[in-house]
């Protein structure tokens, strides 16, 4: 009898381990390789302002990649709470909190937990699609114990935090903590990083920016079983829930600047490494930029007639692009008519004319003839201007006298003169060859036109407008500096300029821009049937541009650019009054 049951104890066994070995070759048959997995896929590039906040995300991993010990001990600690609390003791696969997880569901009537562990989860994350199937799950199961025996523990929790999915198209903790919170992972509090760590069960559940509340509810349970853990005392967990509060959502308008900043990267950046961009935009200004956009279209351009706006902001000194609005909503248009519209500046091109003359020996109260010119049978009309005989060159550039800027731009030398200067600082052409220069015929987009009057402001120097301040990929800083600034004109010529336009604001066409107790300086333009409108001013440091019109060059019904994008200059420097050094 004995030997009968051994031969059958044998005869089964040989045949369990066979079926055992054929099930694991059926389940594990189309595993993917989890070498290659770890190491393929698309690179991101995440864009966040000056300040931190997120801008822009795209490829498959979001943020900055993070390490354990740049962490605070609170947010890896959040995970294991709620996650998975045996973590540090099982090897992929933990049978005991399985059970527990069914007890307590089964008690709740609900699914309460989960019984897969932080590294089953991995699995999932790193090799495996959503699918639900008892193949997937075995699947899952065979990669967790293969991730235990590749990597540590603090390997596996810092690979875990980095490629977690935590709704929004945000994957790892950094980028949801720029997403959601607006700081870097290494400052999550520990009530934020209590939201975080109750995303994964249901992303868009609990997102922050769909349903706050049930943000706020799942984040006092992770805090509650941080308690339980240890990871952080009664009170403190109590505090934590009482002053969690999510930030507004940024603009989606700042698309352009992002789209702006992606076409410029280039190769700059290796091409298989995930790259953190900080970007030179404020985000205060440019939220400032959005709002008085939209409310001056929305109110005194409608009856005008006008459509569009765009708006640049930059730093004189360095050429860093503070701000930018291509149109009026980028997710009805991502055309950036900052950057990619050419367009006429009308007077607005004035000063570098006066510039041309200042260099070749003229000065601000030199006096010129303001009557009629005939040139080739090409006569300039000066609109509501009143013929005085003779005025300072000053005035005729504060008053956008056309006849007497063209009589300047004789002196200066021509009209290749002038377009010599143009392009020293900055606008690349072509120009017109004729008188019509003067009166800004030459085509231009309104960036390129910002950066031309930098020189104006910083005492002589062309810039080159850029939007990146700092750029790392996988954690490691790279060079990726902006052309040095290099001078182009005199010091004295860039005061006599600044002069000259600060007349412009303070008695001439731009008075509708002046503010209060800042010093203004700038340029108004139109062009023909009012078809463009145009305002460059100077203030601070900061050179800010605007232009109003329509993308099928329909006239305005009297929009000059004295008229509403003087004004609208006014409305967002006077918004920012009282930020500190500025």
């Amino acid at each position: 009898m004995a030997p009968r049951l051994f031969r059958w104890a044998l005869f089964l066994a040989v045949w369990g381990l066979v079926a055992a070995f054929v099930a694991v070759i059926f389940f594990a048959w189309d595993l993917p390789r989890p070498e290659d997995s770890l190491i393929t896929r698309r690179p991101s590039v995440t864009m966040v302002a000056a300040d931190g906040s997120l801008l822009s995300t795209s490829g498959d991993l979001y943020g900055e990649t993070v390490r354990l010990r740049d962490l605070p001990a609170h947010v890896p600690a959040a995970f294991i709470a709620i996650e998975d609390r045996r973590f540090r003791d099982h090897r992929g696969l933990d049978l005991v909190g399985l059970v527990r997880a069914m007890v307590v569901n089964v008690t709740a009537g609900r699914v309460v937990q989960g019984g897969s562990t932080l590294t089953q989860q991995l699995a999932k994350n790193l090799f495996l699609t959503p699918e639900r199937s008892l193949r997937r799950k075995v699947q899952e199961a065979l990669l967790a114990l293969w991730l235990e025996q590749r990597f540590t523990k603090d390997e596996l929790l810092t690979i875990y935090l980095n490629r977690v999915y935590l709704g929004a198209g945000t994957y790892g903790v950094d980028a949801a903590a720029r997403l959601y919170f607006g700081v870097p992972a290494r400052r999550l509090t520990p009530g934020q990083a209590a939201v975080l760590a109750g995303l994964p069960r249901a992303p868009s559940r609990y997102n922050p920016r769909v349903n706050p509340s049930a943000a706020v509810h799942r984040a006092v349970e992770v805090l509650d079983a941080m308690v339980e853990t240890g990871a952080l005392t009664a009170a403190s967990a109590m505090v934590e829930a009482e002053r969690l509060q999510f930030p507004r959502a940024p603009s989606r308008d700042a698309g352009w600047f992002a789209d702006w900043v992606r076409d410029r990267i280039g190769d700059r950046a290796p091409a298989t490494s995930d790259l953190l961009l900080r970007t030179t935009l404020d985000s205060r200004l440019q939220a400032a930029v959005e709002a008085r956009l939209e409310a001056m279209l929305a109110s005194q351009g409608r009856p005008a007639g006008v459509s569009q706006g765009a708006v640049v902001a930059i730093e004189a000194g360095s050429g860093a692009v503070r701000a930018m609005a291509g149109g009026r909503d980028y997710r009805a248009s991502p055309f950036n008519r900052a950057t990619q519209a050419r367009r006429q500046p009308g007077s607005a091109f004035k000063p570098f004319v006066y510039l041309a003359a200042i260099e070749a020996g003229g000065r601000p109260d030199d006096m010129v003839s303001d009557g009629p010119i005939s040139l080739g049978g090409w006569s300039p009309g000066n609109g509501h201007w009143r013929t005085r005989g003779e005025i300072s060159i000053e005035d005729a550039l504060a008053f956008s006298v056309n006849t007497a800027a063209v009589r300047v731009m004789q002196r200066a030398g021509g009209a290749r003169a002038v377009a010599a200067v143009a392009q020293r600082l900055g606008l690349p052409g072509p120009f017109p060859r004729d008188a019509s220069i003067a009166l800004g015929t030459a085509e231009v987009t309104l960036l390129d036109l910002v950066a031309a009057y930098a020189p104006f402001a910083n005492g002589g120097r062309r810039i080159a407008p850029f939007g990146v301040a700092e750029a790392r990929a996988e954690g490691r800083p790279i060079a990726w500096l902006p052309p040095a600034p290099a001078p182009v004109i005199t010091a004295e010529a860039a005061e006599a300029m600044r002069r000259m336009m600060g007349a412009t604001v303070s008695r001439g066409t731009g008075r509708a821009a002046a503010v209060v107790g800042i010093v203004v300086a700038g340029k108004t333009g139109t062009t023909q049937d009012n078809r463009d409108a145009w305002f460059i001013g100077i203030a601070g440091g900061l050179v800010m541009g605007i232009w109003l019109g329509n993308d099928d060059a329909t006239p305005m019904d009297g929009v000059a650019g004295g008229g509403l994008p003087a004004r609208l200059f006014h409305d967002i420097l006077d918004s920012q009054r009282g930020r500190g050094g500025e």
